[in-house]
């Protein structure tokens, strides 16, 4: 498959496994990390009622596309974010290692969903969404099974929401695994290829 750089394309996120993904599928990209206050977001999205784990992926990504797109015109932009939900709790990315093992203690023994939403803008407009789900069923674990395992992770589980990386040693944490992989790990890029394709941004 070749690419042709016609659009210029921004990624709107500093994930390092979004970039990777991005690079690995041959698109050529700048990164401007929209720097919004995803917290906030969250909080007045679910505050509506009805507002599912879904949503609030949904508007998160838009609302990362948008901010970044008002600030380089004309670029095609990506937007995407994760929200994992187990039950009826919604989980964000740990900010310490207690947290991530606080985070691994609820999740293990149970089925989590991961909710993966992408979206593209141009100035200012959100023109393309799509939000995919999976489903994942963490190994019943011992605290003492958690603690080796984030000792040898290290602090790298701190930029995964659920505090592991299925492309790393937390692949071993899980018993099952429903859903597309790229979706599972932030970004649904079969969806997003097959619309940047229509918007001129690769060819085959």
């Amino acid at each position: 498959m070749l690419f042709n750089t016609t659009s210029q394309l921004v990624l709107g996120s500093g994930s390092p496994s979004r970039a990777a993904l991005l690079k690995a599928a041959g698109l050529v990209f700048e990164i401007d990390p929209a720097g919004i206050d995803e917290s906030a977001i969250r909080l007045v999205v679910t505050r509506d009622r009805g507002a599912t784990p879904g949503d609030i992926a949904d508007v998160l990504a838009r609302a990362k596309a948008e901010t970044v797109s008002e600030r380089n015109p004309g670029a095609l932009v990506i937007g995407a974010d994760q929200v994992l939900a187990c039950g009826e709790d919604l989980f964000e990315k740990p900010q310490s290692m207690e947290d991530a093992r606080r985070t691994l203690l609820a999740l293990e023994g149970k089925t989590h969903q991961l909710h993966a939403s992408v979206a593209l803008a141009r100035d200012g407009n959100v023109i393309w969404a799509h939000t995919e789900t999976a489903h994942l069923t963490m190994l019943t674990l011992t605290a003492e099974e958690i603690g080796r395992y984030l000792g040898e992770a290290g602090d790298k589980v701190l930029s995964s929401v659920g505090a592991y990386q299925l492309e790393g040693l937390g692949v071993h944490l899980f018993e099952e695994l429903k859903g597309d992989y790229f979706t599972i790990l932030g970004l649904p890029m079969l969806a997003l290829l097959k619309r940047l394709r229509l918007e001129g941004s690769t060819a085959s």
